[in-house]
Protein backbone atom coordinates (compact mmCIF):
# COMPACT_ATOMS: atom_id res chain seq x y z
CA UNK A 1 0.00 0.00 0.00
CA UNK A 2 2.94 2.18 1.04
CA UNK A 3 4.26 1.54 -2.37
CA UNK A 4 1.36 2.07 -4.34
CA UNK A 5 1.21 5.53 -2.67
CA UNK A 6 4.86 6.61 -2.93
CA UNK A 7 4.37 5.47 -6.70
CA UNK A 8 1.39 7.99 -7.14
CA UNK A 9 3.43 10.60 -5.19
CA UNK A 10 6.10 10.68 -7.83
CA UNK A 11 3.65 10.24 -11.09
CA UNK A 12 2.06 12.87 -9.81
CA UNK A 13 5.10 14.92 -9.16
CA UNK A 14 6.42 13.79 -12.65
CA UNK A 15 3.32 15.16 -14.38
CA UNK A 16 3.06 18.38 -12.29
CA UNK A 17 7.01 18.95 -13.74
CA UNK A 18 5.75 18.20 -17.21
CA UNK A 19 3.29 20.65 -17.36
CA UNK A 20 5.03 23.28 -15.96
CA UNK A 21 6.54 25.30 -18.87
CA UNK A 22 10.01 27.32 -19.09
CA UNK A 23 8.89 30.83 -20.03
CA UNK A 24 11.64 31.04 -22.32
CA UNK A 25 9.83 27.98 -24.03
CA UNK A 26 6.25 29.46 -23.76
CA UNK A 27 6.50 32.82 -25.57
CA UNK A 28 8.16 31.54 -28.56
CA UNK A 29 5.67 28.42 -28.84
CA UNK A 30 3.00 31.36 -28.68
CA UNK A 31 4.51 33.25 -31.05
CA UNK A 32 4.81 30.10 -33.61
CA UNK A 33 1.12 29.27 -32.97
CA UNK A 34 -0.26 33.27 -33.39
CA UNK A 35 1.94 33.13 -36.53
CA UNK A 36 0.39 30.03 -37.73
CA UNK A 37 -3.39 30.86 -37.14
CA UNK A 38 -3.58 34.65 -37.40
CA UNK A 39 -3.94 33.89 -41.29
CA UNK A 40 -6.81 31.82 -41.19
CA UNK A 41 -8.43 33.96 -38.61
CA UNK A 42 -7.77 37.02 -40.88
CA UNK A 43 -9.39 35.03 -43.44
CA UNK A 44 -12.21 34.10 -41.35
CA UNK A 45 -13.01 37.57 -40.34
CA UNK A 46 -12.92 39.15 -43.95
CA UNK A 47 -14.93 36.40 -45.41
CA UNK A 48 -17.38 38.11 -47.01
CA UNK A 49 -20.47 35.96 -44.91
CA UNK A 50 -23.31 37.30 -46.69
CA UNK A 51 -22.15 37.53 -50.24
CA UNK A 52 -21.13 33.61 -49.39
CA UNK A 53 -23.89 31.73 -50.93
CA UNK A 54 -23.64 33.75 -54.05
CA UNK A 55 -20.21 33.61 -54.62
CA UNK A 56 -20.39 30.04 -54.13
CA UNK A 57 -23.26 28.65 -56.52
CA UNK A 58 -21.63 31.09 -59.81
CA UNK A 59 -20.64 29.19 -62.59
CA UNK A 60 -17.00 29.53 -62.59
CA UNK A 61 -16.60 28.88 -59.19
CA UNK A 62 -18.61 25.77 -59.35
CA UNK A 63 -16.96 24.55 -62.46
CA UNK A 64 -13.88 25.02 -60.67
CA UNK A 65 -15.09 23.02 -57.59
CA UNK A 66 -16.52 20.35 -60.43
CA UNK A 67 -13.07 19.88 -61.35
CA UNK A 68 -10.84 19.68 -58.55
CA UNK A 69 -13.49 16.91 -56.72
CA UNK A 70 -12.89 15.03 -60.04
CA UNK A 71 -9.08 15.69 -61.16
CA UNK A 72 -7.79 14.83 -57.23
CA UNK A 73 -9.84 11.64 -56.92
CA UNK A 74 -8.95 10.44 -60.25
CA UNK A 75 -4.78 11.51 -59.64
CA UNK A 76 -5.94 9.65 -56.23
CA UNK A 77 -7.14 6.44 -57.65
CA UNK A 78 -3.85 6.74 -59.69
CA UNK A 79 -1.80 6.76 -57.11
CA UNK A 80 -2.73 4.23 -55.33
CA UNK A 81 -2.65 1.98 -58.36
CA UNK A 82 1.31 2.61 -59.04
CA UNK A 83 1.53 3.80 -55.10
CA UNK A 84 0.61 1.02 -52.89
CA UNK A 85 2.60 -1.76 -55.31
CA UNK A 86 5.79 0.42 -54.67
CA UNK A 87 5.49 1.23 -50.88
CA UNK A 88 5.37 -2.94 -50.94
CA UNK A 89 8.38 -3.06 -52.88
CA UNK A 90 10.55 -0.94 -50.59
CA UNK A 91 9.09 -2.10 -47.81
CA UNK A 92 9.04 -5.59 -48.47
CA UNK A 93 11.98 -6.35 -51.22
CA UNK A 94 15.59 -6.04 -50.98
CA UNK A 95 17.69 -4.56 -53.91
CA UNK A 96 20.66 -2.66 -54.86
CA UNK A 97 20.25 1.04 -54.33
CA UNK A 98 16.77 0.69 -52.44
CA UNK A 99 17.61 4.10 -50.64
CA UNK A 100 18.35 5.95 -53.81
CA UNK A 101 14.74 5.08 -54.95
CA UNK A 102 13.46 5.43 -51.48
CA UNK A 103 15.24 9.17 -52.11
CA UNK A 104 13.74 9.99 -55.42
CA UNK A 105 9.82 8.77 -54.60
CA UNK A 106 10.52 11.20 -51.94
CA UNK A 107 12.20 13.78 -53.86
CA UNK A 108 8.94 15.53 -55.11
CA UNK A 109 8.09 16.44 -51.45
CA UNK A 110 10.76 19.08 -51.86
CA UNK A 111 11.06 19.68 -55.14
CA UNK A 112 9.38 23.09 -55.74
CA UNK A 113 6.04 22.41 -57.62
CA UNK A 114 6.99 24.97 -60.49
CA UNK A 115 10.10 22.71 -61.05
CA UNK A 116 8.02 19.37 -61.37
CA UNK A 117 5.92 21.25 -63.42
CA UNK A 118 9.10 21.57 -65.55
CA UNK A 119 10.45 18.46 -65.25
CA UNK A 120 6.64 17.51 -66.42
CA UNK A 121 6.56 19.10 -70.02
CA UNK A 122 10.35 17.86 -70.53
CA UNK A 123 8.65 14.34 -70.02
CA UNK A 124 5.53 14.48 -71.81
CA UNK A 125 5.12 18.19 -73.86
CA UNK A 126 4.99 17.76 -77.48
CA UNK A 127 8.75 17.30 -77.43
CA UNK A 128 9.46 15.74 -74.22
CA UNK A 129 11.86 12.50 -74.12
CA UNK A 130 8.15 10.74 -73.94
CA UNK A 131 5.35 13.18 -74.74
CA UNK A 132 7.10 13.74 -78.77
CA UNK A 133 6.23 9.27 -79.11
CA UNK A 134 2.77 9.75 -77.92
CA UNK A 135 2.17 12.92 -80.67
CA UNK A 136 3.56 10.79 -82.70
CA UNK A 137 2.53 7.82 -82.35
CA UNK A 138 -0.72 8.20 -80.83
CA UNK A 139 -1.74 11.71 -81.10
CA UNK A 140 -2.36 11.59 -77.56
CA UNK A 141 -1.25 15.33 -75.78
CA UNK A 142 -1.10 15.98 -72.85
CA UNK A 143 -0.15 19.61 -71.13
CA UNK A 144 -2.66 22.20 -71.12
CA UNK A 145 -5.81 19.20 -70.84
CA UNK A 146 -7.59 17.80 -68.30
CA UNK A 147 -5.49 14.89 -68.26
CA UNK A 148 -2.21 17.03 -67.68
CA UNK A 149 -3.75 18.33 -64.12
CA UNK A 150 -4.44 14.99 -63.18
CA UNK A 151 -0.51 14.08 -63.81
CA UNK A 152 0.62 16.99 -62.39
CA UNK A 153 -1.32 16.02 -59.15
CA UNK A 154 -0.51 12.73 -59.16
CA UNK A 155 3.00 13.73 -59.41
CA UNK A 156 3.32 16.04 -56.03
CA UNK A 157 0.94 13.67 -54.28
CA UNK A 158 1.94 9.98 -54.73
CA UNK A 159 4.48 10.55 -52.15
CA UNK A 160 2.65 11.08 -49.43
CA UNK A 161 0.20 7.89 -49.95
CA UNK A 162 3.84 5.77 -50.63
CA UNK A 163 5.77 7.17 -47.47
CA UNK A 164 2.59 6.40 -45.86
CA UNK A 165 1.86 2.82 -46.99
CA UNK A 166 5.39 1.78 -46.46
CA UNK A 167 5.33 3.10 -43.25
CA UNK A 168 2.39 0.95 -42.21
CA UNK A 169 4.12 -2.01 -44.07
CA UNK A 170 7.44 -1.78 -41.57
CA UNK A 171 4.87 -1.79 -39.27
CA UNK A 172 3.16 -5.21 -39.49
CA UNK A 173 4.26 -8.41 -39.11
CA UNK A 174 5.67 -10.32 -42.50
CA UNK A 175 5.02 -13.35 -40.65
CA UNK A 176 1.21 -13.60 -41.96
CA UNK A 177 2.19 -13.07 -45.36
CA UNK A 178 5.00 -15.57 -44.81
CA UNK A 179 2.49 -18.10 -43.61
CA UNK A 180 0.27 -18.10 -46.32
CA UNK A 181 2.85 -18.44 -48.86
CA UNK A 182 3.82 -21.72 -47.42
CA UNK A 183 0.20 -23.12 -47.29
CA UNK A 184 0.23 -22.21 -51.23
CA UNK A 185 -1.09 -19.05 -51.85
CA UNK A 186 0.93 -16.92 -54.36
CA UNK A 187 2.83 -13.68 -53.28
CA UNK A 188 0.52 -11.76 -55.18
CA UNK A 189 -2.52 -13.78 -53.68
CA UNK A 190 -1.04 -13.24 -50.04
CA UNK A 191 -0.59 -9.51 -50.59
CA UNK A 192 -4.30 -9.12 -51.70
CA UNK A 193 -5.74 -11.30 -48.83
CA UNK A 194 -3.72 -11.36 -46.26
CA UNK A 195 -1.28 -8.14 -46.31
CA UNK A 196 -3.83 -5.52 -47.76
CA UNK A 197 -6.33 -5.69 -45.34
CA UNK A 198 -3.51 -5.36 -42.08
CA UNK A 199 -2.67 -2.60 -43.84
CA UNK A 200 -5.71 -0.70 -45.38
CA UNK A 201 -5.96 1.65 -42.51
CA UNK A 202 -2.84 2.85 -43.57
CA UNK A 203 -3.56 3.02 -47.44
CA UNK A 204 -7.15 5.05 -45.93
CA UNK A 205 -4.58 7.30 -44.55
CA UNK A 206 -2.40 8.07 -47.37
CA UNK A 207 -5.00 7.73 -49.59
CA UNK A 208 -7.03 10.94 -47.98
CA UNK A 209 -3.08 12.75 -47.44
CA UNK A 210 -2.98 12.16 -51.30
CA UNK A 211 -6.34 13.46 -52.16
CA UNK A 212 -5.72 16.73 -49.87
CA UNK A 213 -2.40 17.67 -51.30
CA UNK A 214 -3.52 16.80 -55.12
CA UNK A 215 -7.04 19.09 -54.45
CA UNK A 216 -4.17 22.12 -53.31
CA UNK A 217 -2.74 21.70 -56.12
CA UNK A 218 -1.22 25.15 -57.95
CA UNK A 219 2.62 25.28 -59.24
CA UNK A 220 2.60 22.17 -61.81
CA UNK A 221 -0.29 22.16 -62.62
CA UNK A 222 -0.40 25.70 -63.80
CA UNK A 223 2.94 24.74 -65.34
CA UNK A 224 2.49 21.89 -67.18
CA UNK A 225 -1.74 22.23 -67.61
CA UNK A 226 -2.02 25.64 -67.58
CA UNK A 227 -5.09 27.60 -66.66
CA UNK A 228 -8.14 27.58 -69.13
CA UNK A 229 -11.45 27.50 -67.19
CA UNK A 230 -13.16 24.45 -67.22
CA UNK A 231 -10.72 22.46 -68.54
CA UNK A 232 -7.80 23.03 -66.01
CA UNK A 233 -8.51 26.02 -63.95
CA UNK A 234 -8.72 23.63 -60.52
CA UNK A 235 -9.39 25.67 -57.38
CA UNK A 236 -5.82 27.16 -56.58
CA UNK A 237 -5.59 28.79 -59.62
CA UNK A 238 -9.12 29.84 -59.67
CA UNK A 239 -8.30 31.54 -55.93
CA UNK A 240 -5.04 33.12 -58.08
CA UNK A 241 -7.32 34.55 -61.01
CA UNK A 242 -10.04 36.00 -58.54
CA UNK A 243 -7.40 37.38 -56.19
CA UNK A 244 -6.56 39.82 -59.15
CA UNK A 245 -9.99 40.33 -59.95
CA UNK A 246 -12.63 39.82 -57.59
CA UNK A 247 -11.28 39.12 -53.98
CA UNK A 248 -14.71 37.72 -52.69
CA UNK A 249 -14.75 35.19 -54.91
CA UNK A 250 -10.85 34.29 -53.95
CA UNK A 251 -11.96 34.36 -50.43
CA UNK A 252 -15.12 31.89 -50.70
CA UNK A 253 -12.85 29.75 -52.74
CA UNK A 254 -10.18 29.67 -49.88
CA UNK A 255 -12.72 29.17 -47.39
CA UNK A 256 -13.79 25.52 -48.79
CA UNK A 257 -10.13 24.44 -49.67
CA UNK A 258 -9.60 25.70 -45.80
CA UNK A 259 -13.00 22.82 -44.91
CA UNK A 260 -11.46 20.62 -47.05
CA UNK A 261 -8.63 20.73 -44.87
CA UNK A 262 -10.11 20.84 -41.75
CA UNK A 263 -11.99 17.97 -42.47
CA UNK A 264 -8.84 15.68 -44.23
CA UNK A 265 -7.20 16.61 -40.40
CA UNK A 266 -10.53 15.29 -38.40
CA UNK A 267 -10.65 12.24 -40.80
CA UNK A 268 -6.99 11.37 -39.74
CA UNK A 269 -7.28 12.45 -35.77
CA UNK A 270 -8.07 9.24 -34.74
CA UNK A 271 -4.87 7.79 -36.53
CA UNK A 272 -2.32 10.46 -34.81
CA UNK A 273 -3.96 9.89 -31.82
CA UNK A 274 -3.63 6.16 -32.09
CA UNK A 275 0.15 6.52 -33.18
CA UNK A 276 1.07 8.72 -30.44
Amino acid sequence: MTDTLESRTRRDRTRGRTRAVPVPLLVPALVGLAFLLLPLIALLVRAPWRGLPEQLTSAEVWEALRLSLVCATAATGLSLLVGVPLAWLLARTRFPGRGFVRALVTLPLVLPPVVGGVALLLAFGRNGVIGQWLDSWFGITLPFTTTGVVLAETFVAMPFLVISVEGTLRAADPRYEEAATTLGASRFTAFRRVTLPLIAPGVAAGAVLAWARALGEFGATITFAGNFPGRTQTMPLAVYLALQNDPAAAIALSLVLLAVSIAVLAALRDRWMTAS
